[in-house]
Order: C-alpha cells, then structure tokens, then sequence
C-alpha cells in the first residue's frame, strides 16, 4: 500500500460520483488524509473513413474543470479545512483510476456515473478498478431498504484466505476511526468435494459442522480484538450463500468489506457470484480490498 496519506475519488458530476465524494472527504478527515478528485476523459472521436480524435473540442476542458471545481467545493463544504487535489486527465477513466491507485490508501467511486463512468459496475471500468487497483476500492451505494440487525456497524467477510485478512484488517481500521463495532461473517454450506479422490462422509452432523466453522472463524479472528481493544466485535456464523448473507446483514450497515479472492464460497471474488452480489445488492459502501 501506498506511503502517501491521499484518498482518491473518481468523479464525473454525476449524483451517484457527488456521493462518493462526500462519503471519500469524511474518511479522509477520518484518516488524516488529503483528498484527491479524479476527472479522466477521451476526446469525441470524429468517425471518418479513417477515425481521428479531435484533441480541441470546444469546451471539453473547461467542462471537465468545472465537474472537479464543483465537486471539489462539494468535498470543502463537508469537510471544512481538508487538503482537497484537482486532477483532470485526458485518458480513459479505468486506466486513469488504477495508475492513481498506485499513490493512494484508497480509491472511491460511486455505483454509477455518466460520460467516461457510465456503466461503472456492469461494464469494463468497475472490474478493471477492482481487478488491479494497487489499494482497497470503495464502491459508494446509497442505503435503498430498512437497516437490518447490523446497522451502524462495519461487516467484514471472513473465510481464512490470505485475502480475507487484508480485508479483516481494513474493516477493523475503518470500524476504529468510525467509533463503531465490527461484524466478522462466516458464510458456509454444506462440505464438498477440494478434489476428485476426496470422500464425503455418507452422513454429518449440522451441529459438529457449524462449530467447526465457528473455530473456523474464531481463528481467523483472533488476535486482532488485542490490536483494536475499543472495538465491539461480533462473530456470525451463517449458513448460506456467501453473496446472499453478506447482502442481506450489509443493510444499514457503514460498510462491508470484502476480499478480492477467497476460498470456499468466497473464491472468485471479484467476477463472480459474491463480489456481483455484494457490488450491485449490498445495503451500503462496498469496499473490495486485494
């Protein structure tokens, strides 16, 4: 991870980019970081026999300089005093994203957008930012149903990877500098098969399965309430779908964490049942962490 204490916030004038910003201010005042607003775009293309750009179109520049000026005085309102970067780039918005990475402790975007950012979580960019970001990425969705049993609090998906501890660490921070408890989840379904010569036992019991997991994520929790004794954690272990419980205990929650890769019911994270779920279904900020 970067050594530089700077958040960037992809933004396009979009509602959706202007809530990113806002979310990406209030962590950086969090974190005692600077802010730093990222506007990348291409020229209009003038579709000929052959097709050339047209580096002058009239207006494009100020355009752009006014979506970062706006959102910038958006970020100052607040977050008074915050060291607020301007950044205007003629480049496509994935590429620009994931070489700012490079300098942050962590990318912000929101759900959706408009010009470079349309189709952020469905099309290329989305996967890409999140894919090969060199930081954690958050993904800014605005609360759309009743808060549910772990409101206020950060969740963290927990399944024993490697990945899944960067993501343990991420959320324990982000619950410290948020005041607020952390929820470790442990999704898990029934035994199967890690290779082809593997045998199921013909029968097991539920009860022995869900204490293994529940070791399973004792595990992987411990030591960590040592390093954050101010916060309130609580273990879930639930049986199900990774995407669906993690969906649905992320309702009114300040944040769920995942990791990029996992294992079990984790493993593909980022393209995909779980990260798909967790990106376009979750009840609050999604933050993927590789």
């Amino acid at each position: 991870m970067s050594n530089e204490r700077v958040i960037v916030v992809g933004v396009d004038g979009s509602p959706e980019s202007l809530a990113a910003v806002e979310w990406a201010a209030e962590d950086a005042v969090r974190r005692g970081c600077a802010l730093c607003l990222v506007h990348a775009f291409v020229w209009p293309a003038l579709y000929a026999p052959v097709m050339v750009t047209v580096p002058d179109e009239p207006g494009a520049k100020g355009a752009a300089e006014e979506t970062v000026a706006e959102a910038a005085a958006g970020a100052v309102a607040v977050a008074p005093g915050l060291e607020v970067r301007t950044d205007v780039q003629v480049r496509p918005p994935a590429a620009a994203l994931v070489a700012a990475s490079k300098r942050a402790r962590t990318v912000v975007v929101g759900n959706r957008g408009l010009g470079g950012f349309a189709g952020l979580l469905l099309g290329s960019v989305g996967v890409q930012l999140a894919a090969h970001a060199a930081c954690p990425v958050v993904i800014v969705r605005r609360a759309d149903r009743q808060p549910g049993h772990e409101a206020g609090r950060v969740v963290v998906g927990v399944d024993g990877s490697p990945e899944a501890e960067r993501a343990v660490q991420f959320a324990f921070e982000q619950a410290s500098y948020r005041g607020t408890g952390l929820t470790a989840v442990h999704a898990y379904q029934w035994p199967a098969t890690g290779g082809p010569v593997d045998v199921l036992p013909l029968a097991y019991d539920p009860d022995d399965l869900r204490t293994d997991e529940r070791r399973t994520l004792a595990r992987s929790m411990s030591g960590w309430a040592g390093k954050y004794p101010g916060v309130d954690i609580r273990h879930t272990v639930v049986h199900g779908r990774a995407g669906a419980v993690l969906t649905e205990l992320s309702a009114g929650a300040q944040l769920l964490v995942v990791g990029s890769r996992g294992r079990g019911g984790f493993t593909g994270l980022l393209l995909g049942s779980v990260s798909q779920a967790a990106i376009h279904h979750a009840g609050c900020p999604v933050a993927v962490v590789r």
